[in-house]
């Protein structure tokens, strides 16, 4: 356990360093769009946090910078007001992240992982890691927002190797939803609990570019009778005639991707779409966007044991041929990209390659119990946000399975998010 905590934490780590130290300190100190932090401040926030949890409270050491601890606390300033606080500027956030990290590996060293709810199996240094990771995806949002020249790289995503279209059908029954027994599983995901299913069929692979291209043909952002009321005023208000990032090239469409215009892959799932854009091609298609409850299953529910896996294709942890994960690919591979990570119910690419929208709010589990801190999730609970399921290219392992939950609100297209189509059974498939 001291081994793979240590493992995942370096790992982060790295990563934050290569999104920070890919841009010179203008781009650093910058905001790229008031929906972000810069990324200075994701940098400096990740280390309080850091310092906040381990050193602190799991270590009982001496605070490093108590007097920064205001500045980072997320909830006390607006992402759109972080630019005019008076910021560790690059060299002083890189410094403070370095002496939190040091106290934190002494800490690590010095802990038992065991004698109470926070340190037991490690779970305050997992909690932690994915918050790094978490924020390392929102700072590479912030990269694909900027101006500029490329900075990063990474090999192109994998190509199909099977074909992979149409749908499955999920029969009625009950199935063990969420987690009392994943050791870093955040409070949201908990507890298990059973929980009945009506029968459903659900699409194989998320909406690809080229049957987004059709719905976008076919008159999809100017017909108001495929949008909600709520969903047309925002389509009107915010101008939205494609995906974001996408562009008209005379007969073909491209779209920007880190700096570099590029054509869109047909067979890749469609990215940078809100969740009042999915609503209206599930209309247009004649279906709808799956449950919270309806994916989970899909993703989770073994038929032949009756069990619920940790991930679809089971319990083993992440790797490159089952999923599109942690930033190996700056975009979604194509679908039928990884046979290997399907569903025991026959659905593909569940995990990684985009976030799917799915048509609940954020609510919590029943007998839901905020820990370590009512603020991961108990604040948001109600709120005006739709559940995002999945994870995307952009997320890491340690951030991503089965039971885990994410959620924005239903006009955010900054995030990597995509969708799947599920619909009601027929009576002669029930």
């Amino acid at each position: 356990m001291r081994a793979r905590i240590a493992d995942v934490l370096s790992r982060a780590r790295r990563r934050t360093t290569l999104l920070t130290d890919s841009v010179d300190e203008a781009d650093l100190v910058a905001q790229h769009s008031p929906l972000m932090s810069p990324l200075v401040w994701d940098l400096a926030h990740i280390g309080n946090q850091e310092e906040l949890w381990l050193v602190r409270d799991v270590g009982g050491r001496e605070a490093v910078r108590a007097d920064i601890d205001e500045l980072y606390d997320a909830f006390k300033h607006a992402r759109s007001n972080r630019p005019s606080l008076p910021l560790l500027n690059p060299e002083q956030a890189r410094g403070y992240i370095g002496s939190v990290r040091d106290k934190v590996l002494d800490v690590l060293d010095s802990s038992d992982l065991t004698g109470n709810e926070l340190v037991d199996n490690g779970f305050a240094f997992g909690m932690v890691a994915q918050h790094e990771q978490q924020h390392d995806e929102t700072m590479l949002a912030t990269h694909q927002l900027r101006i500029g020249a490329p900075v990063l790289s990474a090999p192109p995503a994998p190509v199909a190797q099977v074909q992979v279209g149409g749908e499955v059908v999920v029969p009625a029954g009950e199935f063990v939803m969420g987690t009392s027994a994943d050791p870093w599983a955040l409070d949201n995901e908990r507890p298990a609990h059973p929980v009945h299913v009506e029968g459903f069929a659900i699409d194989v692979a998320p909406v690809t570019n080229e049957q987004y291209l059709a719905f976008i043909d076919d008159g999809g952002y100017d017909r108001p009778e495929l949008w909600s009321e709520r969903g047309w005023a925002h389509r009107e208000e915010a101008g939205l005639v494609a995906p974001q990032f996408w562009e008209r090239d005379g007969d073909r469409w491209t779209r920007m991707s880190f700096g570099a215009r590029i054509p869109l892959r047909p067979k890749q799932p469609v990215v940078h779409v809100c969740w009042f854009e999915a609503e209206a091609y599930a209309r247009w298609a004649g279906k709808r966007l799956p449950t919270e409850t309806e994916w989970e299953k899909a993703a989770r529910f073994d038929p032949k044991t009756g069990a619920s896996r940790r991930y679809p294709w089971g319990e083993d942890e992440p790797a490159a041929h089952l999923a599109n994960l942690g930033q190996r690919h700056l975009e979604p591979a194509e679908v039928g990209a990884y046979p290997a990570g399907a569903s025991a119910t026959g659905v593909h690419q569940l995990i990684g390659d985009v976030w799917e929208w799915c048509a609940s709010g954020f609510e919590p589990y029943p007998d839901f119990r905020a820990f370590p801190y009512p603020e991961y999730s108990k604040v948001f609970f109600g709120g005006d946000y739709r559940i995002l399921r999945g994870g995307s290219f952009g997320t890491d392992e340690v951030a991503c399975r089965a039971t885990f939950r994410n959620w924005d609100h239903p006009i955010r297209r900054q995030i990597f998010a995509g969708f799947r189509l599920a619909r009601d059974l027929r009576e002669d498939e029930r």
